[in-house]
């Protein structure tokens, strides 16, 4: 029974990787049946209305003071607003979720190479050669994916990969803002306010640009179903539980493994194809990923 416990314990980093990259997947399940800021508004009220109940079933803690507040859903504005909007939305234009899950999942590389100017942190060489890796990768994979016809790539065309370079940079600067100004945040009251301030965004960019039609049809309520109660409630548990083992450096090593778990996924469930260019290009730019996480580390 020990023995099973403690294997049950050691595959909970795996768990969360995997449950995180079912996010893209969700994403091109779902973007068929609503237009991607309406669906992420949907996804974030029904969250609030599960996890605020929760956060007082478990006694857990509010941020305390209305500046923290206000940093906090700053920080979610752009970890989870601006993230999941541009992903959502490169996505609904056409671009490969295996794709979008690899330009995001630089988000390790940016965000070192902005420590730099804004917290004042060095790059050690070997950060500097993950940063050179990352990029050459990405140059590979995006030569792969390049059409010669009228679009600018295969599948896609330039608005949906700024889309997803806006969720890249969105949280790579959450990510700062949130070390620099949200120290004193709980995790799971953090978290509420965190949606609220992207839910706000989210659903005032759907009432501005967007028809809000829905089409309620069983795939649009499975995939919302599990958008919200495995990655938006379960994965955020199951994160609360690695961090008080003390294992959140140990997710977030692991996170180089969503790129290459979701290209599986989607093509499996989608026939989603990359080049063998693209394949070299994405092992190049995990390669340099993982070199700058364990620098960091």
């Amino acid at each position: 029974m020990e023995r099973l416990h403690q294997a049950c314990l050691a595959t909970m980093p795996l768990l969360f990787v995997a449950l995180w990259s079912t996010g893209f997947i969700g994403a091109k399940f779902g973007l068929p049946y609503a237009e991607p800021f309406t669906f992420l508004f949907i996804r974030f009220v029904l969250t609030l209305l599960l996890l605020v109940p929760l956060v007082m079933l478990l006694g857990g803690h509010w941020p305390k003071g209305a500046v923290l507040w206000g940093h906090i859903a700053v920080s979610g504005l752009l970890v989870h607003g601006a993230y999941l909007g541009g992903v959502f939305y490169g996505i609904y234009l056409g671009m490969p979720a295996g794709l979008a899950s690899l330009l995001v999942g630089l988000q390790p590389l940016l965000t070192a190479a902005l420590s730099g100017p804004l917290l004042d942190e060095r790059l050690t060489p070997r950060q500097w050669l993950g940063l050179g890796l990352g990029l050459a990768g990405i140059a590979l994979v995006l030569g792969g994916k390049l059409d010669p016809g009228q679009a600018l790539f295969h599948g896609f065309g330039i608005e949906a990969l700024g889309a997803v370079l806006v969720a890249l940079v969105g949280i790579s600067l959450g990510t700062l803002y949130q070390k620099r100004h949200c120290t004193g945040m709980p995790l799971l009251g953090g978290t509420v306010v965190q949606y609220l301030g992207a839910g706000t965004v989210l659903g005032l960019g759907a009432l501005l640009f967007e028809s809000r039609t829905i089409d309620w049809t069983p795939t649009f309520l499975l995939t919302l179903g599990w958008l919200v109660l495995v990655l938006s409630i379960s994965a955020i548990l199951l994160l609360m539980a690695l961090i008080r083992r003390g294992e959140a450096s140990r997710v977030a090593s692991l996170f180089y493994l969503v790129p290459p778990v979701t290209a599986l996924e989607a093509w499996w469930l989608f026939d989603e194809r990359l080049p063998a260019a693209s394949l070299v290009g994405m092992g190049i730019a995990i390669a340099g990923v993982v070199l700058v996480v364990r620098a960091r580390a």
